[in-house]
């Protein structure tokens, strides 16, 4: 069994990261973490004796990153949890703007815990 994070460059990405390496540790299961960013991914909040992997999609895709987490998801049938970070978001914003956590908490195979940042 594992908990799959899909982590994105900000403070959502931060805070669904922090709290899957808990409840991985809580459970006694990997962790893999998604990384959606633009960047290496910093692990230094994985709680240490955390067993993770990092899947880095490839780029340029031509999944985007709702189908990149959906694929990982489907390739590992050992995922039993799915976390993301989410934020609010204003009406306008949510006609304009499409949403991943959005998108991944409605179509996701697994069940999900969404986790917001603490400033947000």
């Amino acid at each position: 069994m594992s908990i799959c994070v899909a982590v994105t460059d900000n403070t959502e990405g931060a805070a669904a990261l922090e709290a899957a390496a808990l409840e991985a540790a809580k459970q006694g299961v990997q962790l893999v973490a998604v990384n959606l960013t633009a960047s290496d991914l910093d692990t230094a909040k994985i709680a240490q004796g955390v067993d993770y992997e990092v899947v880095s999609p490839d780029s340029p895709s031509n999944l985007d990153e709702v189908e990149q987490v959906m694929k990982v998801i489907e390739d590992d049938p050992g995922i039993t949890l799915l976390i993301v970070g989410v934020r609010k978001r204003s009406p306008i914003g949510k006609v304009v703007l499409g949403s991943i956590p959005q998108r991944l908490i409605l179509d996701a195979p697994v069940p999900v815990l969404a986790v917001k940042a603490k400033d947000a």
